[in-house]
């Protein structure tokens, strides 16, 4: 296990109607002047955004809105929030849906108490040294943006896809109601869960060795995602398996089961530029993309990919054939993916294989090679990308 240092300050509030609590725990956190941030009018519609005011209200709070986030958020908007904050002396931001609108929310904590283009973190120009207070309400279990210190943001001028990260974007505070989720669609909530399962795999996949409690943290959160996502699938009402979900989300994010140990993240990479370009649900990129990774990486370390067959997918161990076992374990991820509505190729996806060589450049990967599990260079990339394309059960 390798040196580390663990920074988790969030408070998380959970349970039922745990939303009507916004206003106090604003106030705990010193809010006064608010900004709630929110999507595209599912806040509106289910009553939370109403829910929260009132309580806002109660406790004295000024509050204004900024709606209108959407899926894969833009630029655009972030920089609308950052103008509106610094014009009405805004002191906190609260988020109001899931991964979308809280990292669009932590861009504007950033840009707000930044002299340059918020951007800057994003390209990796500058880093975040102070940020405004942010707070969720969380409506979708899936980026675990709740519990982290990261933020995805596209720039509509090129459409491209980029992440920051920084403790002072973790939230003060994060209310999860497993009630509100319970009107996601199904598919919506199947992305959800696979991009849950993504962001564990991302850590799982290492070169470090002597890893077991986390190795079998990732296990736990990856065998409750097998269990409880057919599940609310089946049942959207269910509010136990929609709380194990939730919970989840949050633990498979806040770098808990990541510490200690080299990860990869170059899955998400490679899904970034195809939800930038396509415009498609992450946790739909990711299913196309991350079976794909592993069928090209797999014999970088065998014997990791066959612990997840056998842990985590129930496979038998062959053990004069070690690579049967794990492709038996990606056969099985790739399957249980495509059991819940998600797409597992290109054609499902509505990518096109003529776009790869534009994937790839977008990527910047240039002559170099990307780190990770497996070092990956220009021809490695375009060889997922073709995986991925005809990838079948």
């Amino acid at each position: 296990m390798n040196d580390f240092n663990f920074y988790s300050p969030t408070e998380f509030v959970f349970g039922r109607g745990r939303e009507n609590e916004a206003g106090f725990y604003v106030k705990k956190y010193s809010g006064s002047r608010m900004l709630i941030h929110y999507g595209e009018g599912s806040a509106v519609r289910s009553g939370v955004l109403d829910r929260v005011k009132k309580s806002l209200d109660e406790q004295g709070i000024y509050h204004c809105e900024l709606g209108g986030v959407a899926p894969n958020p833009r630029d655009t908007l972030v920089y609308k929030g950052i103008e509106l904050v610094k014009a009405e002396g805004l002191d906190f931001i609260l988020a109001i849906g899931g991964g979308s609108v809280i990292d669009s929310a932590k861009a504007i904590a950033m840009g707000a108490c930044y002299d340059g283009d918020f951007w800057d973190f994003y390209s990796k120009k500058a880093r975040c040294e102070g940020a405004l207070p942010v707070a969720t309400v969380l409506t979708i279990a899936a980026a675990g943006s709740e519990g982290s210190g990261d933020s995805v943001i596209t720039k509509e001028e090129g459409m491209l896809k980029r992440g920051a990260g920084s403790d002072y974007i973790r939230p003060r505070f994060s209310i999860l109601d497993p009630e509100l989720t319970q009107t996601l669609p199904p598919y919506q909530t199947a992305c959800g869960a696979t991009d849950i399962m993504a962001h564990v795999f991302e850590r799982y996949f290492t070169n470090t060795t002597e890893v077991e409690i986390t190795d079998r943290l990732c296990e736990a959160v990856l065998l409750t995602m097998l269990k409880e996502t057919p599940r609310v699938i089946a049942d959207p009402n269910n509010y136990d398996a929609r709380a194990n979900i939730m919970w989840a989300g949050m633990v498979a994010h806040n770098n808990i089961v990541g510490v200690g140990r080299q990860q990869d993240w170059n899955s998400h990479s490679l899904e970034h530029e195809l939800s930038a370009l396509y415009d498609v649900a992450h946790g739909a990129g990711l299913a196309v993309i991350m079976p794909a990774w592993m069928e090209y990486v797999h014999n970088h370390n065998v014997l990791r990919f066959c612990q997840m067959a056998t842990r985590v997918f129930g496979c038998q161990m062959d053990f004069e054939n070690p690579e049967a076992t794990a492709l038996e374990g990606i056969r099985r991820f790739r399957q249980f993916l495509k059991s819940i509505g998600m797409p597992i190729n290109f054609a499902e996806l509505g990518a096109k294989e003529e776009d790869i060589p534009l994937l790839v450049e977008k990527l910047g990967v240039g002559d170099g090679k990307r780190a990770g599990f497996m070092e990956l260079d220009r021809s490695d990339v375009t060889n997922i990308y073709k995986l991925a394309v005809k990838a079948a059960l």
